[in-house]
């Protein structure tokens, strides 16, 4: 199989931003999905593979400078998938000799009080904040046995093109180009950390680049943190409508959870909509350089994506 510079390994919100970026860099990519087919019309190489078998894995990522981690089990199946998957893609890596960037979130944090900083302890008493420990600790320990280069960016909730069913996705932005309420989870007047995708693909793009982030661990640029109301109500004034919004708690979401697997397990993750939830990611600026995409521009760019989505 021909060698590409760069290896995505997943198509969801995060792997497409990976690929819009370095696609504008006239880098040519190469993202690896289960299907063998993206939403993307640029012209890249798509492969059709099965991540969770190592010889696979190496075989789309040998010869490769930089592979960006970006798939995932679906939601309600990270338990039993996500650490067997993580397992196969270093092994992959491992084999092949090349650098790993993992796009991770911030549920191994848990609930914190206070601001949450790269060096804040992982205390996570969740189900799925226990699986991204897990999933830490096994990159960490292949990166400590000198056999894997290995970095992580962290992104808190993320929105933009492709996050359909993000906190900050369809629920909100469907409704509210059609004149409807925007839906949004807990409480709305707490302050709330977002992440632009688009952040979230360019800081793993550099991580990738610079050899000295490996074994770091990065939170990415976000903008100044606000409410989710204001965030909101932000969005709501550039299409020139006047705000509706409606809220969702633990009982809608657990009466929700009788049919919808996602839903049942998005409750235990309520903690960070209930309460608030600050991020600080002003060491990726420092050390790097990067800014986030100023709050208005990068819902701006949500809105055209999402008015131009097929209904």
């Amino acid at each position: 199989m021909k060698p590409y510079q760069h290896v995505i390994l997943g198509s969801g919100a995060l792997g497409l931003s990976v690929a819009r970026e370095l696609l504008a860099n006239k880098e040519p990519v190469r993202i690896v999905n289960r299907s063998g087919r993206v939403p993307l019309t640029e012209e890249m190489d798509v492969v059709k593979a099965d991540l969770y078998d190592p010889a696979q894995v190496f075989d789309v990522v040998n010869g490769a400078r930089v592979v960006y981690m970006c798939a995932a089990p679906r939601y309600h199946e990270w338990e039993k998938k996500f650490p067997p998957l993580m397992r196969s893609v270093i092994a992959g890596t491992q084999k092949a000799n090349v650098r790993l960037v993992f796009g991770d979130n911030l549920y191994a944090y848990g609930e914190v009080q206070g601001v949450i900083r790269e060096d804040t302890p992982l205390n996570a008493r969740t189900r799925k904040g226990r699986v991204r420990i897990q999933l830490v600790d096994e990159l960490m320990r292949a990166h400590q046995a000198g056999n894997l280069q290995v970095c992580i960016g962290r992104a808190s909730d993320f929105f933009g093109p492709y996050a359909r069913n993000s906190t900050l996705g369809e629920r909100v932005f469907i409704p509210m180009l059609q004149g409807k309420a925007a839906s949004v989870m807990g409480d709305p007047d707490q302050p709330h950390t977002f992440t632009f995708i688009d952040d979230f693909g360019r800081a793993l793009i550099l991580l990738g680049e610079r050899p000295e982030s490996s074994g770091q661990v990065y939170h990415v640029p976000n903008a100044p943190t606000l409410t989710t109301r204001q965030v909101v109500e932000k969005a709501f004034s550039l299409i020139g409508m006047p705000v509706k919004m409606t809220t969702m708690g633990r009982l809608m979401l657990a009466m929700g959870g009788l049919f919808i697997p996602e839903a049942r397990e998005s409750v235990e993750m309520l903690y960070q909509v209930e309460k608030p939830f600050v991020v600080d990611s002003s060491r990726f600026t420092r050390v790097f350089g990067m800014t986030a995409t100023p709050l208005e521009a990068a819902l701006q760019t949500t809105i055209d994506w999402f008015r131009d989505i097929p209904e």
